[in-house]
């Protein structure tokens, strides 16, 4: 559902930048992100956005960070304040445009 992403964020590493198949994944998403008025974030540095979302729970299938989708939980509580402060941005710039 577009309308409950806030946010796209698309993370490499260096070695990511010379893997063609991930760019053209990265085309495609970012193509579907300005269809549907979704703002992306590009960052470099997979490995800090790892640790930053914390390890997965034990028994959990591993994760593929390139691409994360932050959405809204349609409810007016948020539980985490960098998320409410991404979705206040998104809100602001979407009125600017």
């Amino acid at each position: 559902d577009p309308d409950s992403v806030v946010l796209c964020v698309l993370a490499t590493d260096e070695e990511d930048e010379g893997d063609i198949a991930l760019q053209i994944h990265f085309t495609l998403i970012q193509a579907f992100c300005c269809d549907n008025d979704i703002h992306i974030l590009r960052v470099s540095g997979m490995q800090r956005l790892a640790a930053i979302l914390g390890d997965p729970e034990p028994g959990a299938e591993p994760r593929d960070l390139h691409c994360l989708l932050v959405t809204n939980p349609h409810t007016d509580a948020w539980k985490s304040q960098g998320l409410a402060e991404v979705a206040s941005y998104c809100a602001e710039s979407r009125d600017r445009n």
